[in-house]
């Protein structure tokens, strides 16, 4: 990804994608007062830049059934480097897993999880989780109400 230096009309641009991200160009150019032409220029240079990662549909987890959301605190064992690979690889199959955070402090990464209810939730810490190899603790947080969720970044210059 490339440094790319962004002006006021890009991050106009931006802010307009990140509330609708099914924006025609027309809408666009619209709303950042460019022509079509120049708002898609401006638009396939933030994408081959990598600035906009990709476009997706955010749906309502409770909605489609999952009643929990989680953060669980992951602990890997001493020397956990050789296991680091299958680690992530996991990671990244298990679709209950909506968020990884490799940070720093006493544990070693932060999930944000859905499940159906706490047994799912329950039965996913103690028979996925725990037996990932290398893993050796985990500690959960339930959440009891989202007050913001959001993926928008903060544009201002």
């Amino acid at each position: 990804m490339q440094n790319t230096e962004l002006d006021r009309t890009d991050r106009r641009l931006l802010g307009v994608l990140q509330e609708n991200g099914r924006a025609s160009n027309l809408e666009l150019a619209e709303a950042i007062s460019l022509s079509p032409a120049q708002t898609l220029r401006r638009h396939r240079r933030l994408e081959e830049s990598g600035i906009i990662k990709r476009y997706e549909a955010r749906l309502d987890s409770t909605a489609l059934g999952f009643g929990v959301t989680a953060f669980i605190h992951v602990t890997m064992e001493r020397g956990h480097i050789r296991d680091l690979s299958k680690f992530k690889g996991l990671v990244a199959e298990l679709a209950q897993i909506q968020e990884c955070f490799s940070v720093t402090g006493d544990i070693d990464y932060v999930l944000k999880v859905v499940a159906k209810d706490l047994k799912s939730l329950s039965d996913f810490l103690l028979d996925t989780l725990m037996r990932i190899p290398g893993v050796s603790g985990v500690k959960s947080s339930v959440c009891l109400d989202e007050i913001k969720c959001t993926s928008a970044m903060p544009l201002e210059a």
